[in-house]
């Protein structure tokens, strides 16, 4: 395995998903504020995901093997997509739970403790969301990110959570409630969007960052007073790994041993710019020969 386990940083999530829904269920018995009940229930789904993720983390962390010579890298894009679609399902119950508070609504109670509960909830949702965000840029796992923007999320909901709070306290407008309720399911339904059209697009091959395209690019041209150019440039990320492929083309003169220790010192260049995985796939042709450039694209061009 190329990296350390990022299991350890779930298993994190998991410990701030089980404190947080404690105390956020604490805090709603002693309100009875339905923001407060949707709150718990965007933290249940927080469980779910993080266990999902730790299951998915495990299996992207094999090695590759004779079914799956890739790796199973891409693992990861489920755990996400799987998660978006728990939170759309989170979403839909909050609003089911808030309608009726919006139609008939009722006094909270024991405002202060609970206020003060939900805000220690918060503060463990934010420390664990600021790890797992930034191991997961760190480590490039779309897994942790993941998880760690649904936390801060989370955060953000708490925080409109209790301002209506808040404003009931001070307005008397116990409809307040509600009404801020549904405002976090949509907010919520749009991570739940957001993650699983992310998830969609690595499971689509997308090619990886464009700042990161450049610099492959920045690097290939310090090759060019070598005589050494290429093309056929093509990127895709699964997951952790990055996978990059192009063509090589040299003179045609050179020995077998010079093209070969050429190419070496290209993937090598390419490979010390990343500190995620890389895999560098290089075909090397010669310059001179015109169909050289007939295998530009995807398909060869007969």
């Amino acid at each position: 395995m190329e990296n350390n386990s990022l299991k350890k940083f779930i298993y994190l999530a998991i410990a701030a998903a089980v404190a947080t829904i404690s105390l956020k269920l604490l805090a709603y018995f002693l309100t009875g504020s339905v923001g407060l009940f949707s709150d718990a229930l965007e933290s249940v789904v927080n469980l779910i995901a993080a266990v999902v993720a730790l299951f998915m983390i495990t299996l992207a962390e094999k090695p590759a093997d004779e079914e799956h010579a890739f790796g199973h890298y891409k693992a990861e894009y489920f755990s996400s997509a799987i998660e978006g679609g728990l939170i759309v399902i989170a979403a839909f119950s909050i609003i089911w739970s808030a309608i009726p508070r919006i139609i008939h609504p009722q006094p909270l109670e024991n405002v202060g403790v609970g206020l003060l509960v939900a805000v220690g909830a918060s503060a463990i949702n934010l420390a664990v969301g600021m790890i797992l965000i930034k191991n997961g840029k760190k480590n490039h796992s779309i897994t942790l990110e993941a998880d760690g923007k649904h936390l801060m999320t989370d955060v953000y909901t708490s925080v409109g959570v209790l301002i209506g709070i808040g404003l009931v306290n001070i307005t008397g407008f116990l409809v307040l409630d509600g009404i801020v309720a549904v405002g976090v399911a949509i907010n919520i339904l749009w991570t739940g969007y957001q993650l699983m059209h992310r998830s969609a697009q690595g499971l689509l091959d997308s090619a990886i960052p464009e700042e990161e395209r450049q610099k492959i690019i920045d690097a290939l041209a310090k090759f060019k007073d070598q005589n050494i150019e290429y093309h056929s440039l093509m990127t895709r990320q699964a997951g952790r790994r990055k996978f990059i492929s192009l063509h090589i083309l040299l003179p045609g003169k050179l020995s077998i041993q010079e093209g070969h220790d050429s190419v070496e010192n290209i993937e090598k260049a390419i490979r010390d710019l990343f500190g995620s995985p890389v895999t560098v796939f290089t075909h090397l042709e010669p310059v001179e020969d015109p169909l050289s450039m007939e295998d530009i694209g995807l398909d060869r061009i007969y």
